[in-house]
C-alpha cells in the first residue's frame, strides 16, 4: 500500500500549457508590428488630407512670404521686404490697431458673461434650466454671416426694429455702424452675442467637474458666496477659464467674415482688420507675397498671446497648489 502510495506521488503534474491561437504561435513583435501597420491604415486618410489642406499651403504660404509672389508669372526673391512692409505701411498699422480694439472689446465680454450666466444656470434651484441653456447656446449655431445681416438689419436707421424700439423710448442711436466710433463696439456686440453661449456651455461643464465636498467644507468654515467663488470656483475652473480665454481671443484675432458682411472694413477703414488685410491683399491686390507674410505674423502673434496665457495660468494654478 505504502510502495503504490509512492508511486503516485512521486509522478510529475504535467505543466500546463495555454492553447496556441488559431493559426499557430506568432511572434508577439510580428503581433504588434501588424497592429501599427492596421492603425497606420485607419490613419492614412486623414493624414493625407491634413498634409494637403493644411500642412502644404502652410509650408508654401512661408515659401511665398519671401517674394514678390502674385499668383501670375516668375516669383522674385525679396527677403524679409515683405515682413519689413508690415511695420511701416499705415493701413496695416492701422488693421492690427482695430483688431486689437476688437480683441479688448470681444474677448472679455464674452468670457466674464459666459461665466456669470453659467454661474447662474448651475444652479439647481432655478427652474426651467434646460430651456434657458438652449435658448442662450441658440446663437452659436447659426450661421456668422445670417447673424450679421439680421443684425444689421435690426439695427438700421431706416427699417430696423430695434432702432424703433429705442427711439420709441426715446434713445436715437443713429446708423451706428456708419459711426466711426460706434461701429466698432457695434460688431464687437454681436459677435459676443453669437459666441458667449458656446463659451458658457465650456464653463457649465466646468463647473459640474468641482466636487461638492469643497463647497462644503467652506460653508463649514465659514465661507460666504463670493470667498467660496474666489476660493475654490476659480481656482478648480483655472484650466477651463484659461482654455475659453485663449479660444475666444484666437477667435477675435481671426475677425473677418462677420465684420466684412456688416460694414466691409467701414467706415473710413474703422474696422478693418489684419485678416481683411490679408484677404484684400491676397485676393483683390493679388499682393500673394505680402499677405502670406502677413498671415505668419499674425499666427506669430497668436502662439505668443497663447503661450503668455498659459504661462499665467499655469503660474497661478501652482500657486493654488
Amino acid at each position: 500500500m505504502s510502495t503504490t502510495m509512492h508511486k503516485k506521488t512521486s509522478l510529475k503534474t504535467p505543466r500546463y500549457r495555454a492553447p496556441a491561437p488559431l493559426g499557430g504561435r506568432r511572434n508577439p513583435a510580428i503581433g504588434q508590428r501588424r497592429k501599427n501597420f492596421q492603425a497606420l491604415g485607419f490613419l492614412l486618410p486623414a493624414l493625407v488630407v491634413l498634409a494637403a489642406f493644411t500642412a502644404w499651403p502652410m509650408i508654401s504660404a512661408l515659401r511665398l512670404s519671401f517674394t514678390d509672389a502674385s499668383g501670375f508669372g516668375k516669383e522674385k526673391w525679396v527677403g524679409f521686404e515683405n515682413y519689413a512692409r508690415i511695420f511701416t505701411d499705415p493701413v496695416i498699422i492701422n488693421a492690427v490697431v482695430n483688431t486689437a480694439l476688437y480683441a479688448v472689446l470681444f474677448t472679455p465680454t464674452a468670457v466674464a458673461l459666459a461665466l456669470a450666466l453659467a454661474l447662474l444656470l448651475n444652479d439647481p434651484r432655478l427652474p426651467f434650466r434646460g430651456f434657458f441653456r438652449t435658448a442662450l447656446f441658440l446663437p452659436f449655431i447659426i450661421s456668422l454671416a445670417v447673424a450679421a445681416i439680421a443684425w444689421a438689419y435690426l439695427i438700421d436707421p431706416h427699417v430696423g426694429l430695434l432702432n424703433y424700439w429705442l427711439g420709441s423710448a426715446g434713445i436715437r442711436i443713429g446708423n451706428v455702424l456708419q459711426d466711426p466710433v460706434l461701429a466698432m463696439p457695434a460688431v464687437a456686440f454681436v459677435a459676443v452675442w453669437k459666441s458667449f453661449g458656446f463659451y458658457m456651455v465650456i464653463f457649465l461643464a466646468g463647473l459640474q467637474e468641482i466636487p461638492g465636498s469643497l463647497y462644503e467644507a467652506a460653508k463649514v468654515d465659514g465661507a460666504g458666496p463670493f470667498s467660496r467663488f474666489r476660493h475654490v470656483t476659480m481656482p478648480m475652473l483655472s484650466n477651463t477659464t484659461a482654455f475659453v480665454l485663449i479660444f475666444a481671443l484666437i477667435a477675435a484675432l481671426q475677425a473677418f467674415d462677420q465684420i466684412y458682411v456688416m460694414t466691409g472694413g467701414g467706415p473710413y477703414g474703422h474696422t478693418e482688420t489684419v485678416v481683411m488685410q490679408i484677404y484684400t491683399s491676397g485676393f483683390r491686390k493679388l499682393d500673394v507675397g505680402f499677405a502670406s507674410a502677413l498671415s505668419y505674423v499674425l499666427l506669430a502673434a497668436t502662439l505668443l498671446l497663447s503661450v503668455i496665457q498659459f504661462v499665467f495660468f499655469g503660474k497661478r494654478e501652482r500657486e493654488g497648489d
